[in-house]
């Protein structure tokens, strides 16, 4: 027995060592297994690139589609201004069928554009129905009736400028506006106002109107007219001829603004002679 117990001993002790080493990597095991779930589960922090470029994809991809949808608003709102039923084709011609459905939009049950229609085309084309460009376009269509356009006026004048839509005419404000510019058109634009402005079933223009329209035609180029339209107010004057209007605008082209080179023999209407001696006594006072 005394010989057994130091075997047995012995065999107790491997048995410990082998319990041990089986606890061990047990431990390990669960330690590995533990840290798989880790990997699996969440990032690792100690990987410094996967903090940062995470939500900076994220980012990325998030912004994308706004910075896409930006870029889409700024298009689209580009183009609202400028709609597709509104853009014009350079390449389409005029159309005649187009120009008259056009005319119609303004034209009242005598299919006649008055008043009422006038002001509302001038609103659709941006001008107001006092501006000079209405008398430009008024001359234009050959209408001489202010405030009125025919359908035969509209599509003959419109033909002219080849316009049959609204855009199309705004288009061509400015080129309207130059002729006031052009010493020959501005000229015939004056004669025809006289008879545009007057009642038809007077010869010449009250006084009234002739100081409008003579202020719209010449009151930002001709530096007397302040002087001229004071004359005006204090004189007898209750009309104006056709050939003192027609002599106006000639004076205001010809005659200094000191009057200096005033030919008093000349053949001028009386109203200008009057107007020169009234200046001048204001002058001397």
């Amino acid at each position: 027995m005394e010989n057994k117990v130091p075997e047995l001993q012995k065999e107790l002790a491997g048995i410990q060592q082998v319990a041990q080493t089986f606890d061990r990597l047990n431990i390990v095991e669960d330690l590995n297994g533990q840290g798989d779930q880790k990997n699996i589960g969440t990032p690792q922090p100690s990987s410094s690139s996967s903090v940062h470029t995470m939500p900076v994809k994220k980012k990325r991809k998030s912004s994308g589609p706004e910075d896409a949808g930006i870029r889409k608003c700024k298009i689209t709102s580009f183009c609202r201004s400028q709609a597709p039923g509104r853009l014009i084709n350079t390449e389409d011609h005029f159309s005649s069928k187009k120009c008259t459905s056009w005319y119609y939009e303004y034209a009242g049950p005598d299919e006649v554009l008055g008043p009422e229609g006038m002001e509302k085309f001038c609103e659709d084309i941006g001008v107001e129905p006092e501006n000079i460009i209405m008398l430009v376009l008024a001359w234009k269509l050959e209408a001489p009736n202010m405030g009125f356009f025919t359908k035969e006026e509209w599509l003959k004048g419109m033909t002219l400028l080849q316009c049959d839509c609204t855009e199309r005419l705004q288009s061509k404000l400015d080129y309207l506006r130059s002729q006031l510019n052009d010493t020959t058109a501005f000229k015939n634009i004056y004669r025809y106002a006289f008879d545009f402005a007057r009642d038809k079933d007077q010869r010449s223009l009250d006084i009234d109107t002739a100081k409008s329209m003579l202020a719209l035609l010449l009151g930002r180029t001709w530096p007397l007219f302040s002087v001229f339209h004071q004359f005006l107010e204090q004189s007898k004057y209750k009309v104006m001829n056709k050939d003192q209007w027609y002599n106006v605008l000639e004076f205001s082209r010809t005659v200094h603004a000191d009057l200096s080179n005033y030919d008093e023999d000349g053949a001028w209407p009386v109203l200008l002679d009057e107007f020169v001696e009234w200046q001048k006594a204001r002058l001397a006072l």
